[in-house]
């Protein structure tokens, strides 16, 4: 058994499998999610466990070289737009639109149980070296 980071064996074992340039969806509860990509979903009631619970944990594990996510998180969710900026390097705002099509291509969705809007990023992996 792990001692530590992700325990959920499902997550941690697509992680283990993503690469340079793979994209990371993670969603709110109500992000309309696309056929094709592996999804893991973490939701168990409304904002449990939260955008912020799961971002953290899944930054602590990635090397991420960027991001994109909804430029409406600015003004109707300032806690998820300020996290992002914080926490996402060279993080890029489109419409919602734009981002929902973008997901399509992601390899991995993690969805949470977050419930307030737009609380959604596509995380693009790095290398560590």
């Amino acid at each position: 058994m792990k001692r530590a980071g992700i325990l959920n064996r499902r997550l941690a074992g697509a992680l283990a499998e993503l690469g340079h340039g793979d994209g990371v969806l993670v969603c709110d509860a109500g992000m309309p999610i696309p056929d094709g990509p592996r999804v893991v979903d973490l939701a168990f009631r409304a904002g449990v466990p939260s955008f912020a619970e799961v971002l953290d944990g899944l930054l602590d594990e990635l090397v991420i070289e960027g991001g994109t996510a909804a430029v409406e998180v600015t003004e109707a969710n300032p806690d998820a737009a300020g996290l992002l900026a914080a926490r996402v390097p060279d993080l890029r705002l489109v419409p919602h639109e734009e981002l929902k099509r973008l997901t399509a291509g992601a390899r991995l969705v993690v969805r949470t149980g977050e419930a307030r809007p737009y609380a959604n990023v596509l995380l693009r992996c790095g290398v560590f070296f």
